[in-house]
């Protein structure tokens, strides 16, 4: 295939998490160095990639959903549909026997085959910290310290999909970081599967403490946010960093999953709720504004309401000020798809449902304490007269949000001073003098 015979414009439908929005940026970056033009829209696209997700059932039946809408578009121009990601790799044979209308079939980290199918050309995407393209807002960014999961948590499939922990080099790294920083990043946002197993891979001493100590010195960012730390392999070695430099959010990502001994042992999690929160009272001693956002899982297999108490009155006494919840499925391939899945449907979203209701009193008491307060926050966007932002206590697209009212003209991607006059269903609002 020559380039003068290939697609000439592309679209990208990025699913799941971050760490699939890296991958795509990528591939975005990429396709445009090949010479291919950037469409937002997939209808207006030569091609459309989608990079699926695979973690869990809603996300495959949304990746397969969106896979067959977009086959569709080939009856209005679209010329080749391509899928890759968590999911075709996973189902890659029955991808290709059952949807064979697909042009182009791929894995994980395949963008160097994507770029070789569509265009024809040769490129094998090595340069990756000066090559990406963002598909999030320009202000924020995500860097992906390593790929893959050498935990074995009994209910994720993760690792059978993306295989073992591969840590980048801190030197990569950093090179990511200034060329993003160069792009107008703000905030960086670091994610793994795991980010607190960062470097055990690497020789030497090398950890997340180190990597952190690097960006943080380098001053590159107002803003690095931390997600996916796994409680279990959290170091207190890292507690003096969060509260040295000003540039880190006082927000860290740390699931759970649960409180039960018996149930964390089962999910081949740390099996010590003291010892977790240990690890969270720590964390708040060295840091006391910090907001602590966690996940939790509900319906796990023979799970008592005994347990599920438990959790309730875990979560009642830490206050984790965001929080998710999902309830469990069994994933094809894992431990835990052995177990007899006994909590039947309805009886996993009731209990989702009373987290829920406990989480939402604890959250909407931490916005109506932080009511007539100064804040910074970040401008990410208008809707009528009022801007929407966040704040240092909120990760894009999965917490809260802040709605300012100003007399002025104010700039998308920009840090300001505002006081809270309010909270509406968890959202601060807020105000800017002139």
């Amino acid at each position: 295939m020559t380039l003068k015979s290939a697609v000439r414009s592309f679209a990208i439908i990025s699913l799941g998490c971050p760490k699939n929005t890296v991958d795509s940026e990528i591939l975005k970056g990429g396709l445009i160095q090949a010479g291919l033009e950037f469409k937002t829209d997939p209808t207006e696209a030569d091609a459309v990639i989608i990079n699926t997700c695979g973690f869990i059932q809603p996300a495959k039946e949304e990746s397969i959903e969106t896979i067959l809408e977009t086959l569709q578009l080939k009856k209005m121009g679209v010329k080749k549909v391509v899928v890759m990601g968590c999911l075709s790799q996973r189902y890659y044979a029955q991808f290709k026997a059952e949807i064979p209308e697909i042009d182009g079939l791929f894995g994980v980290e395949s963008q160097s085959e994507v770029i070789r199918f569509l265009t024809g050309r040769q490129n094998a995407c090595s340069d990756l910290e000066t090559i990406r393209q963002q598909l999030t807002p320009r202000h924020f960014a995500y860097l992906k310290i390593a790929e893959g999961c050498d935990n074995s948590c009994s209910f994720c499939a993760i690792p059978l999909i993306r295989g073992r922990q591969r840590s980048r080099s801190i030197e990569s790294l950093l090179r990511e970081a200034e060329y993003l920083k160069s792009q107008g990043v703000k905030e960086l946002i670091l994610i793994a599967q795991d980010t607190t197993r960062y470097g055990s891979d690497l020789p030497g001493k090398v950890t997340l403490k180190t990597l952190m100590e690097e960006l943080l010195a380098a001053r590159l960012f107002p803003w690095l946010r931390l997600m996916y730390a796994n409680p279990d392999f959290w170091r207190d070695d890292l507690n003096p960093i969060i509260s040295k430099y000003p540039e880190f959010c006082p927000y860290i990502d740390i699931p759970i999953q649960h409180a039960s001994p018996r149930l964390l042992k089962m999910m081949n999690r740390g099996a010590n709720p003291q010892r977790l929160k240990t690890t969270l009272q720590n964390i708040r001693r060295c840091r006391p504004d910090v907001a602590l956002r966690t996940s939790v899982m509900v319906g796990f297999p023979s799970e008592t309401e005994a347990e599920f108490t438990e959790l309730l009155n875990f979560i009642e006494e830490i206050r984790f000020e965001r929080l998710g919840v999902f309830t469990y499925s069994a994933e094809e391939g894992t431990v835990a798809e052995k177990f007899d899945d006994n909590i039947p449907e309805p009886e996993k979203e009731r209990r989702r449902d009373v987290l829920m209701q406990i989480q939402w009193e604890i959250a909407e008491d931490f916005a109506r304490r932080k009511i007539g307060q100064k804040i910074t926050a970040l401008i990410e966007g208008q809707d009528g007269d009022e801007y929407i932002a966040r704040s240092v206590w909120d990760a894009p697209e999965i917490d809260c949000n802040v709605w300012v009212k100003s007399p002025g003209v104010l700039s998308i991607g920009d840090f300001y001073e505002v006081t809270v006059i309010g909270e509406e269903n968890l959202d601060l609002l807020a105000e800017i003098g002139s």
